[in-house]
């Protein structure tokens, strides 16, 4: 494994530490954090939400975390307070392993920029 790939798992480890001081519950895997993303970029709390709002937000999380390199441009909200994301660079082309390194660098950006803590 590449210095590079450690460090991620490092920080990584350390994101889901912190989420489980947070909610009492570590995260099982990637998407559950992009689940917490979402709920927080939705807005309304923790609510019940069925299996195609728990889609959604996960999609609005990956959206908004992509964000941070220009993928997606925040397009509008819906009259629900849903956000709605427009694609405005186009992804790579990665294979799975690569493409969860890519989310969870993101993901690790999302929580140092938006709520300024240090994921060293």
């Amino acid at each position: 494994m590449l210095k590079k790939d450690l460090d991620l798992e490092r920080r990584w480890s350390k994101l889901l530490s912190g989420l489980q001081e947070i909610f009492g519950k570590k995260p099982s895997d990637l998407n559950a954090v992009l689940f917490i993303i979402g709920v927080q970029e939705l807005g309304k709390g923790p609510k019940p939400f069925s299996k195609e709002e728990k889609q959604d937000l996960m999609h609005i999380a990956t959206c908004k975390v992509l964000s941070f390199s220009g993928f997606y441009t925040l397009d509008f909200i819906d009259q629900d307070g849903w956000p709605h994301w427009k694609l405005v660079k186009k992804l790579p082309h990665l294979n799975s392993a690569d493409q969860e390194k890519m989310l969870k660098i993101h993901v690790l950006d999302y929580f140092e920029d938006e709520f300024e803590i240090d994921i060293k």
